[in-house]
């Protein structure tokens, strides 16, 4: 299928933030749109914008659908997604970000991608049809060792889970798959971490305890499109 043709004033105010990844950025300013080089087929996967660029397939980053795509829009200055990468993806739902993802990574990369729900599975698989470097493991990110046989060493640890137990689960993954020196993207759930605990803020000691283990960018608040979240990039520094 061939790509629909952009209109020129787009493709002139293209820029790519991101050296070396295939991540573009258009106006406006306040409002800025996010665009990943599509590798699976066309159509879109949940409804997003597409347009074309140089003969590929670029796909629009929903921010109300995608933690990511509201960080990038909220100033995110580090992605630690490099081109070949193999990411760790926990709470990969039906695949809305794990494909963008899998499109920065590109066909050398891989991301394997947990989730524990049996019907959001089966969509994901679907998406892993047209992303050939995507691989779903239906698993519990509670039991991190379950999926050992099945996930290498990883160069990216990609979270966005519902668990009062996040920070210690981030930990924990680092600890056995995260090569030092690789990359953690964290969509911190503040209403999971406050379960038994309203009104306190939560915030500062969950930094403060990843930060045994990261060198963390400082939390990026994902208002107004996610309630509640923030989203933390980070370098692991090594196994203790």
């Amino acid at each position: 299928m061939r790509p629909p043709r952009a209109r020129d004033d787009l493709r002139d105010a293209w820029t790519f933030p991101f050296p070396g990844l295939s991540i573009a950025r258009s106006p406006p300013e306040e409002r800025p749109t996010f665009w990943t080089r599509a590798l699976g087929d066309p159509p879109d996967v949940y409804g997003e914008r597409l347009r074309a660029r140089d003969d590929s397939f670029w796909r629009a980053i929903d921010p109300f659908r995608s933690k990511l795509g509201a960080a990038l829009c909220k100033g995110l200055r580090v992605l630690p997604i490099p081109p070949r990468a193999r990411v760790l993806y926990l709470g990969g739902a039906t695949g809305t970000t794990a494909s963008h993802v899998a499109d920065l990574v590109g066909r050398k990369g891989a991301v394997y991608v947990v989730e524990k729900s049996p019907r959001s599975f089966q969509r994901l698989l679907g998406v892993a049809r047209r992303w050939p470097n995507l691989y779903p493991l239906l698993a519990d990110a509670r039991e991190p060792r379950s999926y050992l046989p099945w996930v290498p060493p990883a160069d990216t640890l990609y979270m966005d889970i519902a668990q009062p137990e996040q920070i210690d689960l981030a930990l924990t993954h680092a600890k056995l798959y995260l090569r030092p020196g690789g990359g953690l993207l964290l969509a911190l759930k503040m209403p999971s971490l406050r379960r038994g605990r309203p009104g306190e803020d939560l915030l500062g000691p969950a930094v403060k305890e990843l930060s045994r283990a990261f060198e963390l960018t400082r939390p990026i608040p994902l208002e107004p499109f996610h309630r509640g979240h923030h989203f933390l990039t980070g370098v692991y520094r090594g196994r203790e």
